[in-house]
């Protein structure tokens, strides 16, 4: 038998712990025996969480079908509708409670009640199926963060219509990309959307992408920003014209739980977008559950998930998740820095938000702007926080910490993906001690293990490559029209079990550290280097927000490490800071993890999920030209970053 060995170097040490406090505990909607209940039975642990949870139509009887595998079924013979487990069931006896509070970017607000958002998404339904949209048909729907959008996406799930919701920060080429592929009947838009002040202009994106797109029958527009557009007569309507005069009441589908419920795309940074398929029952057992528990879900809570509904995060934890818990929501439709950095902490302060779910890269944001922001707000009302999307840095969770929770609310770090549907691996609160920058253990019902190239367990204190060992309830299904591409992408590099395309470590006490995407790794002298933890090490320095680091050709030594550097506020980048960073890397990780040349700068080139691009990096280390930045929500930042890396030292 071969010798296992770590495929990916544990260099990074992270010490501190922090457990829940008695109080938190005491009224915590998980126990540590949880983990070993769910073990015990993990299809029974499913099993009924899908029905204590969800108002079916027809109980199911079958739990787990993997009698084609990869092509997993969960709750086959069950039938339920999305839209009336996240409104109808709530009326009787919470029908006036607040489904959302909404902030326009201008200052304008909105408060829903359930029974409200009922009648509008009855309302919508009904003006769907007047269009023609029936069961089974694709809607596109591309809008800023605005009530209508969660709207749509209910109406469509109501009559068993299948949404594509596609990021209103996308282009036109990327809009027509995915109409065309989910062969979507009508799209969903608005004039226009408020960004920093200014109107993007998604009726004229629309346009240019519907010319492409000859299955596209009607546009329904929202009027939002009153901005001029062209309206072609037949094609095109307004929606507020649309719903005038419907009847709130529309009959809820009967669907079965392995539906289509929506399709979403993958950026695509590289190659065709893949559309991830979601279905009925088995996602939104896994929404409710994982909502109900990783976030304590209280009935007085109101909670801010401060995504995009554009991405997963917002289709799970904004809409179907809390939404079918009955939980109270904020949505806030603008830019987090308009009209000030403080725009956040305002919303917080203004509504008592008491749970706040963010990505690291907004929270490295928050700190090279500033203490002074969230220092002026009374955030006291906060009792949890989360982070989604990314590995968080050690010193970036502690800032979150200490300046949005006031040094008491736990801090549950997600991980989770578009393709699983929910969170996957995440402490508890309440029940685990959580670690700085670890996500700490799969949730209950889930096993996952690091493995080595041969797909051999690591042993604890070592890393190497994330695997999902069974099937959970709200995985994807495949990738729409590509079963192929679904088996070759997720299912061939390690037989039988899942492969996110993530790195991870486990250290001693078995905790999880993710480590970012595979390919993201550094081979530098003969090592395995994961660039989560060069830049961890960068922004432990207290002059350093966010940091993002490549590996690029050596002749020496392989690859060597390339840093990108964003300073906080009023610290200088010099001679000296460069060689500080250099030390403090050394001293956290090693020698062998100095970044050979670092650059100063004042952005990173992001996609619009606030993503950071290493490859275009990578192009720019290498000197190699640029690659597509279409999906940048900064393109000009790239230009620069590569005009300071052609000046830049090396050690």
């Amino acid at each position: 038998m071969a010798e296992t060995q770590q495929a990916i170097e544990n260099l990074l040490s992270e010490t501190r712990v922090f457990p829940p406090s008695e109080e938190f505990v005491a009224g915590a909607n998980a126990t540590a025996s949880i983990y070993e209940e769910a073990e015990a039975d993990w299809l029974g642990f499913w099993r009924d969480q899908a029905l204590e949870r969800i108002t079916w139509f027809e109980e199911p009887t079958e739990i787990l079908d993997d009698s084609n595998a990869p092509f997993y079924k969960w709750f086959s013979d069950g039938r339920l509708n999305l839209a009336y487990n996240c409104l109808d069931r709530h009326l009787d006896t919470d029908g006036d409670k607040v489904a959302y509070h909404w902030v326009g970017e201008p200052g304008d607000t909105r408060t829903i009640t359930y029974r409200e958002l009922h009648a509008e998404v009855g309302r919508f339904a009904n003006a769907l199926k007047s269009l023609g949209v029936a069961r089974g048909d694709r809607v596109a729907i591309y809008l800023g963060m605005i009530p209508e959008l969660p709207v749509a996406m209910l109406a469509c799930a109501r009559i068993g219509a299948v949404h594509s919701v596609v990021f209103g920060g996308f282009s036109s080429d990327s809009l027509a990309d995915r109409i065309q592929d989910a062969d979507a009947r009508l799209l969903i838009t608005s004039d226009g959307a408020w960004r920093r002040g200014s109107v993007v202009s998604l009726k004229a994106n629309a346009d240019s992408a519907v010319a492409r797109c000859p299955s596209i029958e009607h546009v329904v527009v929202v009027r939002r920003t009153e901005n001029e557009v062209a309206m072609e007569e037949g094609r095109d309507l307004w929606y507020q014209d649309v719903v005038a005069g419907r009847p709130e009441d529309c009959p809820a589908e009967s669907m079965n739980a392995e539906d289509l419920l929506y399709i979403l795309y993958t950026s695509g940074t590289t190659g065709t977008p893949k559309g991830i398929v979601h279905t009925q029952g088995g996602y939104l057992t896994g929404a409710m559950t994982t909502h109900h528990y990783v976030f304590d879900i209280k009935p007085d809570d109101v909670y801010w998930c401060a995504a995009d509904i554009g991405w997963v995060t917002g289709h799970t934890y904004i809409v179907y998740g809390p939404l079918a818990n009955g939980t109270t929501g904020v949505m806030y439709e603008g830019a987090p820095n308009f009209p000030d950095n403080d725009r956040l902490w305002q919303i917080i302060e203004d509504y008592g938000v008491t749970v706040f779910y963010t990505a690291p890269t907004a929270i490295r944001a928050f700190m090279k702007w500033g203490d002074r922001y969230p220092d002026a707000h009374d955030l006291s009302s906060i009792r949890l926080l989360g982070t989604v999307g990314e590995p968080i840095n050690p010193e970036a969770w502690i800032w979150y910490h200490e300046h949005i929770g006031g040094g008491a609310a736990p801090i549950v770090d997600t991980w989770w993906q578009t393709e699983t549907g929910s969170i996957m691996i995440t402490p508890l609160p309440g029940a685990v001690v959580t670690k700085p920058g670890s996500a700490t253990r799969p949730f209950p019902g889930i096993t996952a293990d690091v493995v080595d190239e041969d797909g051999n367990s690591v042993p604890l204190g070592g890393g190497g490559f994330l695997t999902i060992d069974r099937p959970w309830p709200s995985m994807l299904r495949t990738i729409y029209g590509d079963d192929a591409r679904y088996v070759e992408t997720y299912w061939s590099r390690f037989e039988g079990r899942y492969f996110p395309g993530d790195g991870c470590k486990r250290d001693e006490d078995g905790y999880y550290w993710l480590l970012g995407r595979v390919d993201d790794i550094m081979l530098v002298a003969g090592h395995n280097i994961s660039t989560t933890e060069v830049e961890s090490a960068l922004v432990s320095h207290p002059g350093v927000a966010e940091a993002a680091v490549v590996g690029r050709t050596d002749a020496v030594t392989g690859q060597a490490v390339a840093a990108f550097v964003t300073l906080r506020q009023g610290v200088e980048g010099d001679a000296a800071l460069l060689e500080d960073l250099r030390d403090t890397v050394a001293d956290k990780i090693g020698p062998i993890a100095k970044p050979k040349s670092i650059v100063f700068t004042d952005d990173l080139p992001k996609t619009r999920s606030g993503k950071i691009m290493r490859r275009l990096l990578r192009d720019i280390s290498e000197q190699r030209r640029l690659g597509d930045v279409t999906t940048l929500a900064n393109a000009d930042i790239v230009e620069e970053i590569a005009a300071k890396a052609s000046t830049s030292t090396e050690d």
